[in-house]
């Protein structure tokens, strides 16, 4: 038996389960990234002779690989916002972003090198590597296709689906800030005017510059070139695909923040012709190569699990974790939205569901193959401890949280139609009033007499 030709039929069956596992598990407390994360631990247990997917040894293969899954995600999310960029419309996500990220990075870097032990490099850079939600594990809590209607979305849908496409990038800063103390010390001296001045301002200005560049001018191609040019003609689906790797591949070239451009380059062809079919054609495609990713990404994760990645986790490193999970994140999130449009139920939704994943995995992976970090093999056992923990809970809890959080919506919005809706009269008297207490009824019509026309 060649593991090439096991690699090839578990791919096969795992390709053939991505299309069939959403159907079956759809409105159970169930979610296909726990189920795909068992897959692989159970084949990786078995005799099979595939090489155990140890992210420590192949530090590269495992950057890329979760750089286009993260990539492919954050394109799928951009376009699937119904809702226009705005500063106002937009106030939860700029909240999650300038509150409850740092504040989550400050408090796992803080807890890291005071409980875990950790050295200051390492607890920075385990802060910044799980502060973001991840775009690619969290369908289940994330808006639809794309529609025609700008206020379609829930806040919560729509919380978690913008934070995760913009905090991705963002959350770059702080690791090239973990890597500057690993490399120099801890000095700000030695590191801080850089690191401010080129990782800061310059890459975050280029990635949201490019990529708003490069989704306009894809927007006129798809939308507004002569009509044999007119892409979005054609309806042909992989070329969202084109718009991910070009947005992302020039901007890094150009030593921007892809993630961000890849995000910024989806609301800018989403705004060129916002109603168009074209966008959900791009989606759809998006999001079935998403999937066959995330399908491959859990089922190496689960190799990875089985293969040793948890052996080197303290008791302190857990306890960090799982405070991120349920004590850092909610509060955080919780204290960020205070004031925030929605009501305080959709607020602690949002708050607790900050789903950790493949976005944490990349820049793990990234910074660990740029310099020989220390305590990497405690990094990774804790991040893993994480994202499995996150997937399971998240994915177990959010099927039926999120369907409670739809009828008290139902409910709500009922309630308010009904306070609008005009009091029902009869010839001009309120049904009920003017009438007789012991009476229900109007008193009978004299012989003789007409009613005036109603109108």
């Amino acid at each position: 038996m060649e593991p090439v030709d096991v690699a090839i039929a578990l791919l096969g069956a795992g390709a053939l389960l991505a299309g069939v596992l959403p159907r079956v598990l759809e409105r159970r407390p169930l979610s296909m990234p726990i189920a795909f994360l068992g897959l692989g631990m159970l084949v990786f247990l078995l005799p099979t002779g595939l090489p155990t997917p140890d992210p420590l040894r192949w530090p590269e293969v495992t950057t890329h690989l979760t750089e286009i899954g993260v990539i492919v995600a954050l394109m799928g999310a951009g376009l699937k916002i119904d809702r226009p960029l705005s500063p106002v419309r937009w106030a939860s996500t700029w909240r999650l972003l300038a509150i409850a990220m740092p504040l989550c990075i400050a408090a796992v870097a803080l807890l890291g090198w005071w409980w875990a032990g950790l050295v200051p490099a390492a607890a920075l850079l385990l802060g910044a590597v799980l502060a973001p939600t991840d775009p690619v594990l969290a369908a289940d809590v994330q808006v639809g296709e794309p529609t025609d209607v700008e206020d379609s979305e829930d806040e919560v849908r729509f919380a978690l689906t913008s934070e995760a496409g913009l905090n991705d990038g963002l959350a770059f800063p702080f690791v090239y800030a973990a890597i500057a103390i690993a490399t120099t010390s801890l000095a700000p001296a030695d590191w801080l005017a850089r690191w401010f001045t080129v990782h800061v301002l310059y890459q975050i200005a280029v990635g949201f510059a490019g990529g708003l560049l490069i989704g306009w001018l894809l927007g006129k191609l798809f939308f507004r070139a002569p009509s044999q040019l007119r892409l979005a003609r054609h309806a042909e689906g992989f070329l969202v695909l084109a718009a991910t790797f070009l947005a992302y591949g020039l901007v890094e070239v150009a030593g921007g923040y892809g993630f961000l451009a890849v995000f910024v380059a989806a609301r800018a062809i989403r705004a060129a012709e916002r109603t168009h079919e074209f966008h959900s054609v791009l989606h759809d495609f998006a999001e079935q190569v998403e999937r066959l990713l995330t399908v491959l990404l859990l089922l190496l994760f689960g190799g990875a699990v089985v293969g040793g990645l948890l052996a080197p986790l303290t008791w302190p490193a857990a306890v960090v974790g799982l405070a991120l999970l349920l004590v850092i994140r909610p509060l955080s999130g919780w204290l960020s939205l205070r004031g925030a449009p929605g009501r305080p139920a959709e607020h602690w939704v949002i708050a607790l569901f900050g789903i950790r994943g493949v976005g944490s995995f990349y820049y793990l992976a990234y910074a660990t193959s740029q310099i020989d970090f220390p305590q990497a093999e405690l990094l990774w056992a804790t991040v893993g401890l994480v994202v499995i923990v996150s997937v399971v809970g998240h994915g177990i809890a959010a099927t039926p949280v999120m369907q409670l959080l739809d009828r008290a919506g139902e409910r709500s919005h009922d309630a308010a139609a009904r306070d609008r809706a005009p009091e029902p009269t009869l010839d001009g008297v309120p049904a009920g009033r003017g009438l007789p207490a012991t009476s229900g009824r109007l008193p009978p019509q004299r012989a003789g007499t007409q009613q005036p026309p109603r109108r």
